[in-house]
């Protein structure tokens, strides 16, 4: 479900699945990873299913959050960010976020989204172990 609680959740399962493979090398970066994607799909679909698939093939690490909402994410436009430029308030503080998906790119070979014909989309990240 799209809760606070689904980023916790899903780091500590991609987290196992990642020691299992002895990707303790990329292991931080991965859960970051996993950290923006499950944020980013509970945020846009509130108290509904979302899905988290972290897999491995001959080209690397695959992590993939699915939701719902049929929306691509769209990063907020890249800027120099200055302690000055935060908002602190209590009233604008959720409007900080929306660079996770520069975060995503920066730690990715690739990055993307598929719509799933079933509906909703995937939004995934390719790693290199």
């Amino acid at each position: 479900m799209g809760t606070p609680a689904s980023v916790g959740l899903a780091r500590t399962l991609a987290d196992s699945r990642l020691r299992n493979w002895d990707y303790f090398h990329i292991l931080d970066d991965a859960l970051l990873i996993v950290s923006e994607l499950v944020t980013n799909a509970a945020r846009q679909t509130p108290n509904q299913e979302i899905r988290v698939q972290v897999s491995r093939d001959a080209d690397g690490l695959i992590i993939a959050v699915w939701d719902r909402d049929p929306q691509y994410p769209r990063p907020k436009p890249r800027t120099t960010l200055t302690l000055e430029d935060l908002d602190i308030s209590e009233d604008a503080f959720d409007d900080n976020g929306g660079r996770g998906l520069h975060i995503v790119r920066a730690l990715s070979v690739r990055c993307g989204a598929t719509r799933d014909p079933a509906g909703g989309k995937w939004v995934w990240a390719r790693m290199r172990p």
